[in-house]
């Protein structure tokens, strides 16, 4: 799914970039290029011309009023550069992605399509999808973690630390937030030991890769979503064993070492050896990242798959009691990240925000709550959690495509409910006749607005 990540990084609607280089400007080029990744707000170029600060090949590009240009000889360098070089590589369709990129940016922007119907699989036929067991499990979920890294390079990591702040409100509502919504609902809903200490530990899990194609959809900030994503993943080797232990170890014994071994085996060590690839052997990773996506949302739908397919006669007989609690988890979770960061940031880092804080990595606490805990009912939550996400995936792209046909209708619904209060008020204070007069000419003064 990282891989992925890079796929929608990519068509960010820009296909050429114009490369500014400026010694008498204030404001370095570096420094400006990490502030706007950062707020993610892509200022309108006025007339036409626009410039652009471009970091590497499928960094977003971020473009500036040409207005900051001045007429000077030796002030600066302008050149014209183009990601897609002209060559022997795919046809190229009119807007600059070649056919086979297309197809898998609309095999992406499907995701949650895929998990709904492995969804319905893994419950009427789960033979079909427990195949996976836990150590293909394990290899399925390690290669995720790989193209990722493959995706990334050092100067990703470079960029979480001159944006702490931004990153920073990410990781606290990752790590703060959800763990703390997924113990006070266990508590307030009184869960099982089991099923509470799986919510728990589905709560503390990092972010999930599917956060970026969520954050895509949505049309939020996917260079700020994938740099949380990172160090989100990077934190979970002692966040998600030290936060399972405290809050779940009073319920069931938890072995936070093991936890911890099997997250830097599974997360941090791909990941790792994906970037040094990555730096080490550029042209050899460019070659491989134009077939991961595909094999990403492949293995992708497989492992959201699975773990419905091996709980799937507890979710026929106990499903209602549990996607409740979940439901209300994830719920929480995005409600709180969005409204808690917009008191600071923008729509776009702020819906962004929200996704990474709503949407964990699922596949990986399935996968410790089965190596790690002796009752197969701690799986049970991670495995609905899948479900969750994927919905919140599909309200994503509701939000995105009807967020504004929805609005006006329900403001004019909201306005004339608050119109109808007026005549009530007059009803009290004089008589029915005057309020049913009154009523009536606003109820087709509003007939006609709509």
């Amino acid at each position: 799914m990282a891989s992925m990540s890079r796929l929608v990084l990519k068509d960010c609607k820009f296909r050429t970039h114009d490369v500014l280089y400026k010694p008498s400007s204030s404001l370095p080029a570096r420094k400006l290029q990490s502030y706007l990744d950062v707020r993610g707000e892509f200022p309108e170029a006025k007339n036409g011309r626009s410039l652009s600060v471009l970091n590497k090949p499928w960094s977003p590009v971020v473009t500036i009023p040409s207005s900051v240009i001045q007429t000077s000889r030796n002030s600066q360098f302008l050149c014209k550069a183009a990601t897609n070089l002209s060559g022997d590589g795919p046809s190229k369709t009119p807007d600059g992605m070649s056919q086979y990129e297309r197809i898998i940016e609309t095999l992406t922007t499907l995701f949650p399509v895929w998990v709904i119907l492995g969804t319905v699989v893994g419950i009427y036929k789960p033979a079909a999808v427990t195949w996976l067991e836990t150590d293909l499990f394990t290899l399925g979920l390690g290669f995720l973690m790989l193209s990722m890294g493959l995706t990334l390079t050092f100067e990703d990591f470079r960029r979480c630390l001159r944006n702490p702040w931004t990153v920073g409100v990410g990781f606290l509502a990752q790590y703060l937030i959800k763990p703390m919504l997924g113990f006070i609902i266990a508590l307030t809903l009184k869960l099982s030991a089991p099923l509470a200490t799986g919510l728990i530990l589905v709560s503390c899990c990092p972010g999930g890769q599917a956060s970026n194609v969520a954050t895509y959809i949505s049309k939020g900030n996917v260079a700020l979503s994938v740099l949380m994503t990172t160090c989100s993943t990077i934190g979970a080797i002692v966040m998600t064993p030290l936060l399972t232990k405290l809050l779940a170890g009073q319920l069931v014994p938890v072995d936070a070492v093991g936890l911890a071994i099997s997250t830097f085996q599974v997360v941090l060590v791909p990941t790792i050896v994906g970037v040094l690839a990555n730096e080490l052997f550029p042209k050899f990773t460019s070659k491989i990242v134009t077939v991961t996506p595909l094999i990403g949302v492949i293995l992708t739908t497989l492992l959201c798959a699975s773990p419905i397919g091996l709980v799937s006669d507890v979710l026929k007989t106990q499903g209602a009691q549990l996607i409740l609690p979940v439901a209300v988890l994830h719920g929480a979770a995005f409600a709180l990240g969005y409204w808690l960061s917009r008191v600071s940031f923008g729509e776009s880092t702020s819906r962004t925000i929200s996704i990474e804080c709503g949407m964990q990595s699922s596949a990986l606490g399935f996968l410790l709550a089965q190596k790690h805990f002796t009752n197969p009912l701690v799986a049970v939550p991670s495995a609905v959690s899948v479900v969750c996400m994927a919905v919140g995936v599909f309200l994503a792209l509701a939000q995105t495509y009807c967020f504004h046909f929805l609005q006006a209708r329900v403001f004019r619904f909201l306005f004339l409910l608050g119109n109808l209060l007026v005549p009530i008020l007059l009803m009290h204070a004089n008589s029915p006749a005057a309020w049913w007069e009154c009523s009536c000419s606003l109820l087709e003064e509003q007939a006609d607005t709509c």
